[in-house]
């Protein structure tokens, strides 16, 4: 008989003050397995966080007693480095830009389908350790050359941020022919170098291309690719 134990799960701090918002974010980790501690104040996650050990954090930016950020400076100050996703109902870019800047890699707009959710926790459950590469898709199709793969992605890094510049301005243009046109070009390079992610997300947005939602997430999905 079998007596090894069940590896632990993972263990996500979800901080959150609407009960419906966070049942719906509870009950969405659970599915990816995942050890959901609920709270629903900043006083309360500053506790949690001295008492426990977390892989994740998913905090609300607007709380009873504070805000978002102060909920991640007490947890810090506590000693949990976990990586941080923020969710609001009101994503302006001043906000996120406030949030980013605070030390949130990711921020989640309400309401969020439950595919979006799972793809931002299994981006960053692994942070340290997982990469944004799929190597074996990029050797696929480069017939097994890595030295090939190396040389391309570091061109498709060169070329990102222009890029995403270019969807900005025609975003800001209203330019639908524009944006599915350089979303038509990015798709094809993630194929090439295997930035898997980053080609969901495109795909994504290439259905929709002004849904602001998803924009903001190709923004996040750019940024850790340039980031690695």
């Amino acid at each position: 008989m079998n007596t090894s134990p069940a590896p632990a799960k993972s263990r996500l701090l979800l901080v959150e003050d609407d009960p419906v918002s966070a049942a719906f974010l509870a009950e969405g980790a659970e599915l990816l397995e995942l050890d959901v501690q609920r709270v629903a104040d900043v006083a309360s996650a500053r506790a949690a966080g001295r008492a426990d050990r977390f892989d994740l954090l998913l905090i609300d930016a607007h709380l009873p007693d504070g805000l978002g950020e102060d909920v991640l400076m007490a947890l810090r100050e506590a000693g949990q480095d976990a990586p941080a996703l923020a969710h609001t109902a009101a994503p302006d870019a001043d906000l996120r830009q406030r949030l980013h800047a605070a030390g949130f890699s990711e921020v989640l707009c309400k309401p969020l389908p439950i595919a979006e959710l799972h793809a931002a926790l299994r981006r960053h459950l692994h942070a340290g350790t997982a990469s944004v590469w799929d190597d074996a898709a990029a050797l696929a199709v480069l017939g097994s050359r890595p030295e090939q793969v190396a040389a391309l992605r570091g061109m498709f890094l060169d070329e990102l941020p222009g890029q995403r510049a270019r969807i900005a301005a025609a975003v800001q243009r209203g330019d639908v022919t524009t944006i599915r046109d350089e979303l038509h070009r990015l798709s094809a390079s993630c194929g090439f170098v295997g930035a898997t992610q980053l080609a969901a997300v495109v795909q994504r947005l290439r259905a929709a291309p002004t849904d602001a939602a998803v924009l903001g997430t190709l923004e996040e999905a750019i940024d850790v690719l340039l980031a690695q």
